[in-house]
């Protein structure tokens, strides 16, 4: 019998090309996302950027076979994690925009009696738009199938020591046995306007720090790279964005050997395998670069696996 259950949370993404729309339209109805007070505004908003963009994220699906890559990554950690915990523990997952949605996932919970939940929304670092998001959307979803089991949640684990190890192993694979002084290292975050980061948001502090952490683990690892750099992706719409942009960064290093590292996601996505992996690879190569790769997010390595359980035991603490 399962006492308790440890949900993993996330933005998600399109099972299907007709889920694309879904995908966008729950994402820009988010308050999180969209912050203007106006209920009427914000579908505005949200119901003109859905109209500009899902045409050309549909054809961003197609080239990805059809879906998103996060879901498949996701079961498979779910399964090495639930193989790690012990029999009385359920592990499960559930996405914000697309399904599996947390209403399905809590009505799974409630039928099993389930008394303790732990919830890991899959994002390093801490930000209103995705982890504060995640959580408030799985705690609604669980209010409204009346379960009263204790609900415990972890804000943010780029502190985690084994997450960070995992980041170095995926950074050594990018690197393929090469000499790591003859590259330059990008940490590529996904972007936030800035707006959202001058109200309080601590994302754009929490990536400074995991970044100087990571840094520190870079040199006792002995990966003395030519230079680390930081910058943002994903920026949508005219309004400024933290910054310096991916882009701005590539073109103050064309010419170099280039490995860049998604620091913000820990599971590949469109964001990684189509944008960085297809959009600016293209955009390298106009630029002359002798080399341009990027590492793999953490998925489901057993580093990774290790990290959440670690994390997991540290909450129930």
């Amino acid at each position: 019998m399962k006492k308790e259950a440890i949900v993993l949370l996330n933005m998600g993404g399109p099972n299907n090309l007709f889920e694309v729309e879904m995908f966008l339209r729950n994402m820009f109805a988010d308050p999180n996302i969209l912050t203007t007070k106006s209920k009427l505004l914000r579908r505005f908003i949200g119901n003109l950027i859905v109209t500009n963009r899902v045409v050309a994220a549909r054809k961003v699906y197609e080239e990805l076979g059809g879906k998103s890559p996060i879901v498949d990554h996701t079961k498979k950690l779910v399964a090495k994690l639930q193989e790690m915990v012990s029999d009385e523990t359920y592990v499960d997952f559930a996405m914000r925009y697309t399904p599996p949605f947390a209403s399905e996932v809590c009505e799974k919970i409630e039928e099993m009696d389930i008394r303790e939940i732990y919830l890991i929304p899959l994002y390093p670092q801490y930000s209103t738009t995705t982890t504060k998001s995640s959580l408030e959307d799985f705690k609604a979803a669980y209010a409204k199938v009346g379960g009263n089991a204790k609900i415990f949640s972890r804000g943010n684990f780029y502190r985690t020591h084994a997450y960070n190890q995992v980041i170095l192993k995926r950074i050594e694979e990018a690197l393929e046995s090469e000499d790591a002084g003859e590259f330059e290292l990008v940490f590529s975050a996904h972007g936030l306007p800035q707006k959202i980061v001058d109200a309080g948001d601590p994302y754009q502090k929490q990536v400074e720090r995991h970044m100087a952490l990571l840094q520190e683990e870079l040199t006792k690892a002995g990966l003395e790279f030519q230079a680390v750099h930081l910058a943002y992706q994903s920026k949508v719409g005219p309004m400024k964005w933290l910054e310096p942009s991916l882009e701005e960064k590539l073109k103050k290093l064309r010419g170099k050997k280039v490995v860049i590292f998604p620091i913000a996601f820990t599971i590949d996505n469109s964001e990684t395998d189509y944008e960085l992996g297809v959009e600016y690879a293209h955009i390298a190569e106009e630029l002359g670069f002798e080399e341009y790769r990027v590492a793999r997010c953490p998925n489901d390595h057993k580093l990774f696996v290790e990290a959440l359980y670690d994390i997991y035991l540290e909450m129930k603490e």
